[in-house]
């Protein structure tokens, strides 16, 4: 007979390591309509002037085009051509599941872990993705089990930081006229600065300001960047909430995890955490620990829609909700898009970093916000087009 559990056992209300490794575990893609193989033919980087494209074709003649972290790629292409591309050609684009875990293996490639590894690992996965959307006739959303919701409310993101705070009242309002959003968040603190502000005391004017301008109805969020410390970071959440605030995001140094928990336990503003994340085990860590209360991976930056759906599944496990990091430009606000479509916990409001500046068509959806709201598309694939001849204009590498 197994022991009875101790009171502090019984007591404990975050979910065991096991129950979040049975939440991740289930297969994430429903490969319902694809019983042929889709064998990989080619896998390139494309590039012309400042933007990236990956081009998958299969066997079959079946091509898909989409657009990478085109920012981080600028640095870590050596390692998508040299390293992760040519893994995948030759190998079943339905075993994408089991090719991520192999893919971090082969080579050695773990020893690159970090953007170097999954930005281009993601973006083999987004291309992959397109293929069996587009080989299935179906939309990526049915292949991550169906859209749960259609229509994502957006806040929008504030880069700035060192602006007078009425400067950054100002362009926000612009941002927030541009877009009907109904949440916004901007920057605080130096970012890596130990406690030093942008400007002084632009933090502690700015938290109140914001609030004055935009009223009670806007959800204000923001963004410390890992400029504090415990107490210092403890002291800007309390002012936070006075104000109310809906998140607070890395408040001491990202890779500082009992810290970023000492936080999190003396607030009651959720605290947001994950940009900085490339370890399944790492997020299992911070959501066992309850270090934090909103997970937030970054697509590109953790290797794709797959890993953070699993990380996803652990946070509904164990109670919290899930928002995205979105790093860079580019089409990263549609890939996010049908990530928040399916998972079970999203956080009410998804970062959108305005127009791409790409020529993309979609007929099931404008690609823009309409009063704070963008709606997912839902064609074959990730649902839009990118113009054939721009893609024409691209040249391997």
């Amino acid at each position: 007979m197994s022991p009875a559990p101790s009171t502090a056992a019984a007591a404990d209300p975050r979910p065991s390591l096991e129950a979040l490794d049975r939440a991740a575990a289930p297969p994430v893609l429903h490969l319902e309509g694809l019983g042929a193989p889709v064998r990989v033919a080619s896998l390139e980087l494309l590039r012309t002037g400042r933007h990236f494209l990956v081009r998958a074709r299969s066997t079959d003649g079946a091509e898909a085009v989409i657009v990478p972290n085109e920012d981080r790629m600028h640095d870590v292409y050596p390692v998508f051509l040299n390293r992760v591309a040519p893994f995948f050609v030759g190998k079943d684009a339905r075993d994408l599941e089991r090719l991520l875990e192999e893919v971090y293996r082969e080579g050695s490639n773990y020893k690159f872990q970090g953007l170097a590894l999954w930005v281009p690992v993601a973006a083999v996965e987004f291309a992959l993705l397109e293929l069996l959307g587009q080989t299935a006739r179906r939309p990526v959303t049915d292949l991550l089990g169906g859209a749960r919701r259609r229509d994502i409310a957006i806040y929008q993101a504030s880069g700035n930081r060192g602006n007078t705070p009425a400067q950054e009242i100002e362009y926000l309002r612009k941002i927030v006229a541009e877009s009907g959003a109904r949440a916004l968040k901007f920057r605080l603190g130096g970012r890596m600065s130990k406690n030093a502000d942008s400007l002084p005391g632009r933090t502690e004017t700015l938290i109140p300001l914001a609030r004055e301008t935009f009223g009670p109805e806007m959800t204000l969020l923001a963004d410390a960047n890992s400029s504090y410390d415990v107490p210092k970071g403890i002291e800007i959440g309390k002012l936070m909430e006075q104000h109310q605030y809906g998140f607070y995001e890395e408040p001491v140094p990202f890779d500082h995890l009992d810290e970023t928990k000492q936080v999190a336990d003396a607030l009651r503003i959720p605290v947001a955490w994950g940009e900085q994340e490339f370890s399944m085990w790492g997020f299992r860590w911070m959501i066992h620990h309850r270090g934090m209360d909103i997970v937030q991976p970054d697509l590109h930056y953790f290797g794709g829609l797959i890993r953070s759906t699993r990380v996803a599944r652990m946070a509904a496990e164990a109670g919290l909700t899930c928002t995205l990091h979105m790093g860079g430009t580019g089409l990263g606000y549609l890939d996010a898009l049908h990530f928040m479509a399916c998972v079970p916990n999203p956080y009410a409001f998804q970062e959108y970093k305005g127009p791409s500046g790409l020529p993309v068509a979609c007929v099931t959806s404008s690609l823009q916000p309409r009063d704070g709201v963008v709606r997912v598309p839902s064609g074959p694939g990730f649902g839009y087009t990118l113009d054939p001849e721009f893609v024409k204009q691209a040249k391997p590498m």
